[in-house]
Order: C-alpha cells, then sequence, then structure tokens
C-alpha cells in the first residue's frame, strides 16, 4: 500500500454510532503535536483491521499490525530540520508521516544532524551531534 506523503497522522481508533451518524475519535496527541488542528476539515481514509493477534518481534516486544511503527530507531542517526519550538522551548522537526523529533538545543530553520537517543510511539528525542548550515 502506497501512503501519501500528505499524510498528516495515523492512528487507530473505533467508528461509534451517535444517533444519525458515525464518529471516530481523534487522539489528544494529535492535536498536541500541532498535526491537527480542532475545527478544520480534513480528509480521512479508513483502512479495514487485519483479525490477526498480536505477535513478538525480534527483540521479544508484542507488535499490533494495525499501529504504525516508528520511523526511527535508537540509535540512529539523520540530517532534520527544526520547524517549530515546543512548549518546553525544544526544537520541533517532523519526519516521515509527520512523526515528531524533538531536539533540546536546537532553534527554528536550523538544520541539524542528530542521534536518537529515545523513541516512543509517537514522538523521539534527538541529541544534536552537528549543526549544519
Amino acid at each position: 500500500m502506497e501512503i501519501s506523503e500528505k499524510l498528516l497522522c495515523l492512528f487507530s481508533t473505533n467508528v461509534t454510532e451517535e444517533e444519525d451518524r458515525y464518529v471516530i475519535e481523534v487522539p489528544r496527541r494529535e492535536v498536541e503535536t500541532g498535526d491537527i488542528d480542532p475545527g478544520n476539515i480534513y480528509r480521512v481514509a479508513l483502512i479495514a483491521r487485519e483479525e490477526t493477534e498480536s505477535s513478538n518481534d525480534s527483540a521479544g516486544r508484542s507488535t499490533r499490525p494495525s499501529e504504525p511503527q516508528p520511523p526511527v530507531e535508537v540509535g540512529e542517526t539523520r540530517y532534520v530540520e527544526i520547524e517549530d519550538i515546543g512548549k518546553q522551548g525544544d526544537g520541533i522537526a517532523r519526519v516521515e508521516r509527520g512523526y515528531v523529533i524533538i531536539v533540546p538545543g536546537a532553534e527554528v530553520g536550523e538544520r541539524v544532524k542528530i542521534e536518537v537517543s529515545e523513541v516512543k510511539s509517537n514522538f523521539a528525542v534527538g541529541e544534536i551531534i552537528e549543526e549544519t548550515f
């Protein structure tokens, strides 16, 4: 399956019925990361969930096929451009599928080489190892 570069976020959710309509809930983290804004209109694609049970990856972690994996790994190095500053003053970069990498000490507009030091399902933290201009 090909995924568009315009994809702002990807998550799993339930479709619920409310009177004469069906509703999907957008996780709060998708709004808080700045990818989407309440009140705006977005195009939504629905993909059928595979009915397979959770499995374990090579490291023994449980994986679910319906949830996308982070596009970065601990120890990986990348060049990123800082697009925004977070509430705590850290630089914010976005990579594939709008995935957020927090870069402490970076400023908006900087292009830096980072090493990923921490990976979570919806964001990662990267340490600057080289500043580029």
